[in-house]
């Protein structure tokens, strides 16, 4: 029978306990978007592009309820399109970089450090019609209301076709209709 010294052997949850997980947090690579509880490190796209794209998912679809990583999930859609094409990631890079040249020309600051919704919101009334505006407005429909997680948080059920459909469940429900 061997002898295991366990004196040395430390499991994640003792490592945050013991303060070092929260002094490896603050030293993270430059990869991850510091400040925010974001699971998603972007794969293709650069961080700041990253960081600009959740940025603009909110301002397109704003809800004050909904925290920045459902935001970055529906962005992590088109950073992985942007794994598989070369093209795809160019055209996200050069429409970010667009996007914060016009912030710095108009505030001083990148597009995703904007303080004024309104001055971000008029940033991207510029480009409404862009295609690169539509990609994204686009993404967030599938990209932001297809995750479950939020479903309760729009009064959503689930589907309904399996339980014999929404007349019988749901049908009259919505009482935030006047």
């Amino acid at each position: 029978m061997a002898l295991r010294d366990d004196t040395l052997v430390q499991n994640r949850r003792g490592f945050l306990k013991s303060g070092a997980g929260l002094l490896a947090m603050t030293i993270m690579p430059s990869g991850l978007i510091v400040g925010n509880a974001w699971a998603q490190m972007p794969q293709s796209t650069d961080p700041d592009t990253f960081k600009t794209l959740v940025q603009m998912s909110r301002d397109c679809y704003p809800h004050a309820q909904i925290e920045d990583k459902y935001y970055a999930n529906a962005v992590n859609i088109l950073d992985e399109a942007a794994r598989s094409s070369e093209e795809e990631l160019a055209f996200l890079e050069d429409n970010c970089a667009k996007l914060d040249k016009a912030a710095m020309d108009a505030h001083g600051v990148r597009y995703s450090e904007i303080p004024s919704d309104d001055d971000r919101t008029a940033l991207l009334k510029l480009i409404e019609t862009d295609p690169f505006f539509q990609k994204v407005r686009g993404n967030l429909v599938v990209g932001l209301y297809n995750q479950k997680e939020l479903w309760p948080v729009f009064g959503y059920e689930g589907a309904s076709a399996d339980k014999g459909g929404y007349m019988d469940r749901g049908f009259n429900d919505i009482d935030w209709i006047s």
